[in-house]
């Protein structure tokens, strides 16, 4: 009897799929403990807004009817906060249903798509998922993003070059000057996507205004997500900044109805609350504070952050401790899928969260 796998496309048959993580309650059933905190997916360890919550109370009787196709009010709002023209915005399931339609509009078999790496997992999945290569291009001795060796790795093939900033794993960014040179660099026949998921926890002074630079680029898109600093994660909520031509085809290529009725209706509110994601961002800044200050005392490197998670060295043995902490109740990420095995990523909890990461790690290490 034949395999159903021998059925199907070659490229698909050798993905390597994602593996995201699990809700608390599931890694709770299958590693047979309690009240553990779970730090591993760059979540925001807060709810959202009271607004947003209250929003989506009161939409709730209204889910057995489909929703706005077009997300008109929420295309509106967007349009307002972010001071541009609706026909510039594309709004998507997540950050992660934009990457696949930006590839299923642009790539194809034969065609490049040019990334750092480590960098967002999604990105080879992606390109090799519609049958073009990906082109991995590795991460400078800081692991920060090298735009130079970036650019030289565009060729006539190359159709997409992803960037994420900050970088996802490492929580690395670049400044308006390196975009700037890779933007005048890389040819106009290459659609450079910059993925911007953790652009509001960025805290370097010369940050790009990615949207400053569409008007000098037809073939740049931003992309943006409700799912960090807004706590939408659940919801899948992602949105694209880009040249009108771009974003037609783009809706020519999506589903009818790709954004759920709650996901616009919670994107709006969150949109109307500037102090509360003032106050996450301040929050997640004091974390990162927490972290590295208890880094420093136990002797830990660490690699300076943009985000919301810290990116730790914890050298040779960090499968064994990946797994006492998991014992303890303390979920991380391990690194071995990127490359770099000697390291985990710890996403910034509660304050209480992070006193217990400290504390468990502490006795790993016997620090």
């Amino acid at each position: 009897m034949m395999r159903i796998t021998e059925l199907a496309k070659p490229h698909i048959r050798n993905l390597e799929p994602y593996q995201g993580g699990k809700p608390i309650e599931e890694l709770e059933r299958e590693l047979g403990i309690q009240n553990a905190i779970k730090l591993a997916s760059n979540e925001c360890p807060h709810p959202p807004s009271e607004r947003v919550l209250q929003a989506l109370r009161e939409a709730l009787a209204g889910v057995h009817r489909y929703p706005d196709g077009g997300s008109f009010y929420l295309r509106r709002a967007l349009a307002e906060h972010l001071e541009t023209g609706v026909e510039s915005l594309f709004l998507g399931a997540g950050s992660d249903e934009i990457l696949e339609i930006l590839v299923k509009c642009f790539l194809g078999p034969g065609d490049e798509a040019v990334f750092a790496w480590p960098s967002f997992a999604m990105y080879p999945i992606v390109t090799q998922g519609v049958g073009a290569t990906a082109v991995k291009v590795p991460l400078d001795p800081q692991l920060v993003v090298d735009v130079k060796a970036l650019v030289g790795a565009v060729t006539e093939r190359t159709r997409l070059l992803f960037l994420s900033n900050p970088n996802n794993p490492t929580g690395t960014s670049i400044g308006a000057a390196d975009l700037a040179g890779l933007l005048r660099e890389v040819p106009e026949h290459v659609i450079v996507v910059n993925d911007e998921a953790y652009l509001d926890y960025v805290r370097r002074e010369d940050f790009p205004d990615s949207l400053a630079c569409l008007e000098d680029r037809s073939t740049f898109v931003t992309l943006r997500t409700f799912s960090k600093v807004y706590g939408l994660a659940g919801l899948r909520l992602g949105y694209a900044v880009g040249d009108p031509e771009l974003v037609g085809l783009l809706e020519r290529a999506r589903h009818p109805f790709n954004v759920n009725l709650l996901a616009q209706v919670a994107g709006c509110a969150a949109l109307e609350d500037p102090e509360h994601v003032s106050r996450i961002r301040r929050m997640t800044h004091a974390g990162l504070d927490q972290l590295e200050c208890a880094f420093d005392e136990i002797g830990l490197a660490y690699t300076k952050s943009d985000a919301n998670f810290i990116l730790v060295k914890v050298g040779s043995c960090a499968a064994e401790i990946h797994a006492g902490l998991q014992r303890a109740g303390v979920i991380t990420r391990r690194m071995d899928a990127f490359g770099l095995q000697d390291r985990l990523r710890i996403t910034v909890g509660l304050p209480e969260e992070n006193k217990r990461l400290i504390e468990a790690l502490r006795q790993e290490l016997g620090r």
